[in-house]
């Protein structure tokens, strides 16, 4: 069977909830450290005395997540490169050719998880870093008010940590200069990452069996970076550029055909193609007798696919905001916003066909008090 980065898109969710719900924790810890005793004339004082037991609290969170994420990316690497090799024994077991194992499929495995456990790394010492920062901040505009009554404290307070619940963890930056906050890098670097392996296995699989050619799908809403790839033969490895090359048919004795080989994998997808939330597949190219499948009917434009996305980010970062609001009042104005883009989803899907991806609407909250259960919870039993 064909294989593609959506394999894999389960797995990389597993992952960046541990990093959502770490995220939440160290924002509702910071508002709970900052509303405590928000009504008190020494709370600038207690408040900059207590940011070592802040700072413990969020070394607490990252070690956690620390030895939970190292697991879970193991797990979902190895998970994606099976379903991966298990793909090209499906294909080749169609055109009754036997699938010989691939020697060093551990060792593929282990590299591949070392490496997201690598890219992902920093975003540990971002969050403690961040959360101080956050923290002292808050502590700086409150303190300064024009006012030191505790509403006018109260106020300076929320409009920080509202910011803060807004954009979450930030100041991450992809190769190509493109800006995310934690949850989102977390999620684009495992499904990356992900999506690697299951292709690097099934075409590791595919070279075992001496099949050197693939043949990109091609698909519907396709994203510019994919689309002059779509329909393509390509090398499984080897010289990148394009070339025709001569080969026996593949069911036919001593009959030769002409290839248009496009490029090698490799070229194609430093190129842009299997990038995450790619619908593109690749699949076995036999010469002489595969054909280009038909392109499935188009349901909307790839731009609507990108304002759908927008909209799911947008539903999000209300949520968070909701998680995070300092009083009851702040919650309410984050719920209707909620609803506001919810509404927004459901005309596109109506109008458009889209499927609807209630998972890409959600947060995760942890699960103990510890870890800051119910964020919203906790913040507004805090300021009470």
């Amino acid at each position: 069977m064909p294989v593609s980065p959506d394999m894999a898109e389960g797995l990389a969710a597993a992952v960046s909830k541990l990093y959502e719900q770490a995220e939440l924790a160290l924002i509702a810890k910071v508002t709970a450290a900052l509303a405590e005793g928000l009504d008190s004339p020494l709370w600038t004082e207690l408040k900059l005395h207590a940011i070592g037991h802040l700072r413990t609290a969020i070394e607490n969170i990252i070690t956690a997540l620390q030895a939970n994420a190292s697991h879970a990316i193991h797990h979902a690497v190895a998970e994606a490169y099976n379903r991966g090799s298990q793909a090209a024994v499906v294909e080749l077991g169609a055109l009754a050719v036997t699938a010989p194992a691939v020697p060093g499929g551990t060792h593929a495995v282990d590299r591949l998880a070392a490496a997201l456990v690598r890219e992902t790394g920093p975003a540990h010492t971002r969050m403690l870093r961040q959360g101080l920062d956050v923290y002292r901040q808050v502590v700086a505009e409150a303190s300064s008010a024009p006012l030191l009554g505790a509403t006018t404290r109260r106020d300076a307070a929320a409009r920080a940590l509202s910011k803060f619940a807004d954009t979450g963890v930030t100041g991450f930056v992809d190769r190509s200069g493109r800006a995310w906050n934690l949850t989102s890098y977390v999620e684009m670097a495992t499904r990356s990452a992900l999506g690697r392996a299951a292709v690097e296995a099934h075409t590791e699989r595919l070279g075992a069996a001496g099949i050197d050619l693939v043949i990109v799908s091609d698909a519907p809403e396709e994203c510019p970076r994919c689309k002059p790839w779509e329909g393509k033969i390509l090398r499984r490895s080897g010289p990148d550029g394009p070339d025709t090359v001569e080969m026996e048919h593949a069911t036919e004795d001593d009959e030769m055909v002409e290839v248009a080989v496009a490029g090698s994998l490799p070229e194609a997808r430093a190129a842009g193609l299997m990038h995450p939330n790619c619908r593109h597949s690749i699949s076995i190219y036999l010469p002489g007798v595969t054909r280009p499948r038909p392109k499935p009917p188009s349901r909307a434009t790839y731009e609507q696919t990108q304002t759908q996305r927008y909209l799911e980010r947008q539903v999000r970062t209300w949520k968070r905001k909701q998680a995070a609001a300092v009083g009851v009042k702040d919650a309410q104005a984050a719920r209707a916003r909620v609803r506001a883009y919810q509404a927004r989803i459901r005309e596109l899907v109506d109008e458009t066909g889209l499927p609807r991806k209630s998972r890409r609407e959600q947060i995760d909250t942890p699960a103990r008090p510890a870890t800051a259960e119910q964020p919203a919870r906790a913040v507004r039993q805090a300021v009470r």
